[in-house]
């Protein structure tokens, strides 16, 4: 077991409101159960003039689905037991449903359910009500891969599993909470507050250069996030943590436990927790957003240490939270070194297994790959290999290899070329949603906009990639972070005329629409 650098932990933890700047925020550290260092700095309400404390309750949004899994895993015999009550959830999907330890696993293959209110026209400050939740998951008709093949998240797997615990448990998913996890574990200000509306502390977007300003949230979320719990409260989770690491049905031993893939691959992901590393210590936690938000939490069971980061503004809490571990543990950074890539490296990509665009560009650390929700920057070897701790990249001429098997990914992506062409403008419709997106032209731009049951979307810029491809832009969304490019994939027919297209992010992949007018 690694002792702790506790001068440089304390100079680290005093330098966060300088490095990650903005309204306020909490951070503690626990070792051997006991909390060695906590702050807080700033204003939970910046007009109000209502200061950040230690007390203060703040979303700590998906950090929430390791609590969800744990009052499933205290309630339920057997998860098995609850496999076929999803036929009531998802009655429309062909195929196989997925089962209910996938949806714990994020192996379920269903598109997030956050991504899918973009298309079906949700207002990114409007209204999502509960019912709303399961209107989607009723007309969902497909995964995206086969349940149990991939990982891919998606927050609708937790919101599911919210349903299934208050039928099970007879109750409401907050008394579930408090009576099998915050009780027990000595957090007395947690609590599930699904309306974000409802958060006193003030989210702020912004950064320090363009200033801070209020977030809107007014959506209903629960078991996928919608708790509120204070630092006192998350620090009080990590010492229960090591007070019951030697339990044999320890609850966060059971939520920790490895997983794998279908295939017999190892799954980094179970249970609502990311398994990981800091250096060569492995560790377990979870990440939140919300508009406004952030906050992380890291453990590592071998050092007992934990680590817990939350801001009331978007900056980097994962960042953070690994800096704090590394300079807890004594590790110093690791210098960058690498080959410079070449340009022949740069460009766009396409993959065919999940319709999804692979951007490469050159970088001062060699290559910078966008793919999934956020850009990756790999190291290029001496053996002409990209890599980074979650993917490795390489290239043969127009066609770049990418494997990522935190995702169980192993896909070859195809160079793009060719110009766009000015003819997409038209209606079309999805089957698989049951509902629309309108793309115009207005003089040598177009947009889009998705219509469906939550109503009527704002116009999205769509830009041309290469010959039949395009990307439409989705900054902002209801939740955080939004899905970022869509990557849209023409379809002409016999005649060449634009017959329809398919749309997909790194959340809801290959969703096909044809043209109605």
């Amino acid at each position: 077991m690694t002792s702790i650098d506790l001068s440089g932990l304390e100079r680290e933890l005093h330098a966060i409101p300088l490095k990650s700047k903005g309204p306020g925020g909490v951070v503690g550290v626990v070792k051997d159960g006991q909390v060695i260092m906590r702050q807080a700095w700033g204003f939970a309400d910046l007009k109000n003039r209502r200061p950040m404390t230690t007390e203060t309750l703040l979303p700590i949004c998906s950090i929430s689905k390791q609590f969800t899994c744990a009052a499933l895993l205290d309630l339920a015999g057997s998860l098995e037991e609850l496999d076929a009550r999803l036929a009531d959830v998802l009655p429309a999907l062909e195929g196989r449903r997925p089962s209910v330890a996938e949806l714990c696993h994020n192996q379920s293959g269903l598109r997030d359910y956050w991504a899918l209110t973009v298309l079906h026209g949700a207002d990114a400050e409007g209204v999502f009500r509960r019912e709303d939740a399961s209107e989607l998951f009723r007309r969902m008709r497909s995964t995206h891969f086969e349940p149990g093949s991939r990982y891919s998240y998606s927050n609708g797997n937790f919101r599911i599993l919210s349903d299934l615990i208050e039928d099970l448990a007879g109750a409401p998913l907050t008394e579930v909470y408090r009576s099998r996890i915050f009780d027990p574990a000595g957090m007395p200000t947690a609590a599930l507050i699904p309306d974000t509306s409802k958060t006193e502390t003030v989210g702020y977007e912004g950064n320090d250069a363009v200033g801070f300003f209020p977030a809107t949230n007014r959506i209903h979320w629960t078991g996928d996030a919608g708790i509120l719990a204070s630092l006192d409260d998350m620090l009080a989770w990590e010492s229960f943590i090591d007070r019951t690491r030697d339990e044999p049905n320890g609850l966060y031993r059971r939520l920790s436990a490895p997983q794998t893939f279908s295939d017999g691959n190892p799954a980094p992901y179970g249970f609502g927790l990311s398994h990981g590393k800091v250096g060569e210590i492995a560790t377990t936690g979870h990440g939140g957003a919300l508009r406004g938000f952030r906050c992380h939490r890291l453990h590592a069971a071998s050092e007992r240490l934990s680590v817990v980061v939350m801001f009331n503004h978007e900056a980097d809490a994962h960042g953070r939270a690994v800096r704090l571990m590394k300079t807890a543990l004594g590790q110093a950074a690791a210098p960058v070194t690498g080959q410079e890539a070449g340009p022949d490296w740069a460009g766009r990509y396409l993959d065919p297994e999940t319709g999804l665009l692979v951007t490469v560009a050159k970088s001062h650390r060699g290559i910078s790959l966008r793919f999934a929700g956020a850009s990756d920057a790999l190291t290029l070897s001496d053996d002409g290999i990209a890599r980074s701790d979650a993917v490795e990249l390489s290239r043969d001429g127009d066609v770049v290899r990418m494997q990522r098997p935190r995702e169980n990914l192993d896909i070859s992506a195809t160079r793009l070329s060719g110009d766009a062409k000015g003819d997409i403008a038209g209606r079309f419709v999805s089957a698989e949603l049951d509902a629309a997106l309108e793309i115009v032209g207005t003089g040598s731009a177009f947009y889009g906009a998705c219509d469906g049951f939550l109503g009527k979307g704002e116009m999205m810029p769509l830009y041309p990639v290469a010959e039949d491809i395009w990307t439409m832009s989705c900054r902002r969304s209801m939740d955080a972070p939004a899905p970022g490019d869509w990557t849209v994939q023409v379809r002409r027919d016999a005649s060449g005329a634009v017959s329809g297209f398919t749309l997909g992010c790194w959340l809801a992949r290959k969703i096909e629409y044809v043209r109605t007018a």
